[in-house]
């Protein structure tokens, strides 16, 4: 079964998360539509390769085009007209960049593959038994269930009541006209007849208490689960839309949330119906002690207090701010870049839809600070919510929202207390709710977590921990002046944040022993640790690590966008140890076989760089150990790792070249580590067709390879005893040099060198 078909059998958990990978920027109705196209093309090469992704993306518009008249056919008007916005929408878009949706489009059908991978799992690692989170979910609805039974009890009691007093009514004016007729009733027909009403009298008045008792308990459980929604569930779901904003699990449940919500506001005003039922009863008739009359006016009072309190807490950011060309790092903004921001209302009535219109404010209530920065909010900055656009929920999303800085005198970043990075500015939204019937107005009010504005793209990374960091030790949205004395992490806390980096745009996240590398550079080793695992803020982001030019998080940053950039698959495939020190890498290696090696990051290098290291044995059966000079972004644009590792070379004895990597650590053949991602045969490598072969361009092909100097290993054959410098020396990085084949080729002039080498060493990558 196609991937799509799988998702949409999940259950309403996993299917919220598959909703937030979709927005305008690509809509789910394109992945519904096209879903088998879409599955059928590896996005991944598309995404690059700038003239695939082109071909791709009129493709796409051609598909689209399709799609259009099977809905002509079917006299769709509506599914016509959003197949053309869909269309416009997506050449504004991506014309002029059809990569993007390329890594759009491949980087949601890998998280629509982790997301059902982790519903697989559960259902096999776990079937049978709920988390404390599914029980406390099932504990609300059975509280809903019960508020609806109750309601469903009321209703059908009231209209028992209404029905039985029009009964006593009616026989109070037919006795009345018949004691006024010339032939009226007997004494005893009469005595009868006052008997049975007063009957009746005494059963209208049980029933009213019992249907006054039935709306009491209703209030009183209705009250219960507001308490519940309100305290516990929101706050939450807001915490779960925290953590998932730095890179942990989806938050996923807003749709519960909403479902519970709405249950809860339809409830109280079935309530406020119902009372308005009892009011006409009342003006019907009404006796000392009526119950209707005495707790009437309580009971209005009350529900219409439990639906304000409902409703004023009910307008949420559901989709925090976030610049869609760094979907990743919600909450960091930049002047003059758009960003995007989805309100929702969590009471889902019709009632209400086109009623709210929200109005979006930056920095409305905070207070003067001198050196603090202002900003000014440009785009439309108003919306009207409706449950048209955001697929039945009651939402408003404001796509087109941009800051502009206020150029004020004396307004200058440099005499505010706090670096631009730790600057937290808050994003409110404000509407007005109409109770026609009660004439009330209720104000409503959210406000995003709070965000930091950079003017520079180089700012990111610094932007980015201070999310983390805020996001990471408090819940509190109001809290602008956290980083005046920021609290210390405890590295509990922020090892699962540091393996959610990687998670989150990779498919794995850190295992504990490249935590433990991560531990011992922050806190020092084991025996030097601090006891609590305490982490200033500033050691984090600010201070130099190991004495290095440059911070931890920088660090940690340049690693995550080596891997994005060139080292994706290795990673996830495991093949790179990444975060190891040197004395573990010896250790792992000292029993290994000759030629094993390993990868691992450089820990001096600020913009990212990886190495490897390989073993092999002197004449005495010593280990050595010999690391390659960390290849850097600049180097694996040229060349990819995986190409390196195959082409690499040592000139040994006699300038022989050779490749030392054998076995990728533990055990693993090189080649059968990285065969899948070296070049395929290319046609030019196949026997050359003379009569077909197109004219000479009189160039040489080649290779761009990594070579080292010496190969250590050789030193032993001039038979020369090496001294402890020696072995030293060795141990040190060994530098290499990029050189292309065709560079020996020029040594002698003689092209026919690569065939002699081929024939020598047939052997060798």
């Amino acid at each position: 079964m196609a991937q799509w078909g799988q998702l949409q059998m999940l259950d309403c958990k996993y299917l919220e998360q598959v909703d937030q990978l979709y927005d305008d920027s690509f809509p789910m109705d394109i992945r519904q539509y096209l879903s088998r196209w879409i599955e059928s093309i590896d996005w991944d090469t598309v995404a690059d390769q700038d003239s695939l992704a082109t071909v791709r993306f009129h493709d796409l518009l051609a598909q689209l085009d399709d799609q259009h008249g099977r809905f002509a056919l079917e006299n769709n008007f509506l599914l016509q007209h959003n197949i053309r916005k869909i269309k416009r929408n997506l050449q504004d878009r991506f014309q002029e960049d059809p990569i993007h949706m390329a890594v759009i489009i491949s980087k949601n059908l890998k998280e629509e593959k982790k997301i059902l991978d982790g519903a697989k799992n559960r259902q096999q690692d776990g079937e049978g038994t709920m988390s404390a989170m599914v029980v406390e979910k099932q504990k609300l609805d059975n509280k809903v269930e019960q508020m609806k039974e109750i309601v469903q009890v009321a209703d059908q009691n009231i209209k028992k009541l209404e029905d039985q007093q029009d009964e006593y009514d009616f026989i109070i004016d037919t006795l009345k006209n018949r004691e006024n007729e010339i032939n009226g009733m007997t004494p005893k027909e009469l005595e009868k007849e006052k008997m049975r009403v007063q009957g009746m009298c005494l059963e209208l008045k049980a029933k009213r208490l019992n249907v006054v008792s039935q709306l009491t308990e209703l209030l009183n459980v209705t009250q219960a689960l507001l308490s519940d929604l309100i305290s516990e569930e929101l706050p939450e779901w807001k915490q779960r839309q925290q953590i998932a904003c730095i890179g942990g699990p989806p938050n996923a449940c807003v749709d519960q949330l909403q479902n519970w919500f709405t249950a809860v506001a339809e409830s109280l005003q079935q309530v406020r119906q119902h009372l308005k039922k009892l009011q006409e009863l009342e003006q019907k008739l009404t006796y000392e002690s009526d119950p209707i009359t005495q707790k009437k006016a309580y009971l209005e009072a009350r529900a219409l207090d439990l639906l304000k309190n409902l409703l004023s807490n009910s307008l949420v950011v559901e989709r925090q701010p976030c610049m869609p060309t760094h979907p990743q790092r919600p909450l960091v903004l930049k002047t003059g870049v758009q960003f995007t921001v989805k309100l929702r209302f969590l009471v889902k009535l019709q009632e209400f839809n086109y009623q709210l219109k929200v109005k979006a404010m930056f920095d409305k209530d905070v207070t003067e600070k001198k050196g603090f920065r202002k900003f000014n909010i440009l785009g439309t900055n108003t919306k009207v919510m409706n449950m048209e656009e955001s697929n039945g929920s009651l939402a408003a999303e404001f796509r087109h929202l941009q800051l502009k800085e206020q150029k004020v005198a004396g307004n200058r970043t440099n005499e505010g207390p706090l670096i631009v990075t730790e600057e937290l500015h808050s994003l409110s939204f404000e509407s007005e709710l109409q109770l026609n019937q009660s004439g009330l107005n209720i104000k409503l009010e959210a406000m995003s977590l709070p965000v930091v504005v950079i003017s520079n793209v180089c700012q990111l990374p610094a932007g980015w921990a201070s999310i983390l960091w805020y996001n990471m030790l408090t819940t509190e949205p109001k809290n602008l002046k956290f980083f005046l004395t920021p609290p210390a992490a405890k590295w509990s806390q922020l090892s699962e944040v540091l393996s959610w980096q990687f998670s989150s745009v990779t498919q794995r996240g850190l295992n504990q022993e490249q935590l433990n590398m991560l531990a011992d550079k922050l806190l020092g080793s084991k025996t030097q640790r601090n006891p609590d695992g305490q982490i200033p803020w500033g050691k984090f982001c600010k201070q130099s690590a190991n004495e290095k030019a440059f911070p931890f998080w920088l660090w940690i940053e340049g690693i995550l966008d080596l891997i994005k950039r060139h080292l994706l698959s290795l990673w996830n495939d495991g093949c790179i140890l990444g975060f190891i020190c040197k004395e573990r890498e010896k250790a792992l290696l000292t029993d290994k076989c000759p030629g094993t090696f390993l990868l691992r990051f450089s820990e001096s290098s600020k913009e990212g760089a990886i190495t490897f290291t390989w073993i092999e044995h002197d004449v005495h059966d010593k280990p050595l150990f010999h690391s390659v000079e960390p290849y850097t972004k600049k180097e694996l644009s040229a060349v990819s790792l995986s190409d390196i590792i195959r082409t690499y070379k040592v000139m040994a004895a006699e300038n022989i070249p050779e490749n030392p990597l054998r076995f990728l650590y533990p055990n693993i053949p090189k080649d059968k580590a990285f065969g899948k991602y070296y070049p395929k045969p290319t046609e030019a490598a196949e026997p050359m067709d003379v009569e077909n072969c197109p004219p000479k361009s009189g160039y040489m092909k080649t290779e761009l390879i990594s070579v080292s100097e010496v190969h250590p290993s050789k030193l032993h054959d001039n038979m020369m005893p090496m001294s402890p410098d020696d072995y030293k020396a060795l141990s040190q990085y060994v530098s290499p040099r990029d050189i292309d084949a065709a560079t020996y080729n020029l040594i002698d002039g003689f092209e026919e060198f690569d065939v002699q080498m081929s024939a020598d060493f047939p052997n060798q990558n």
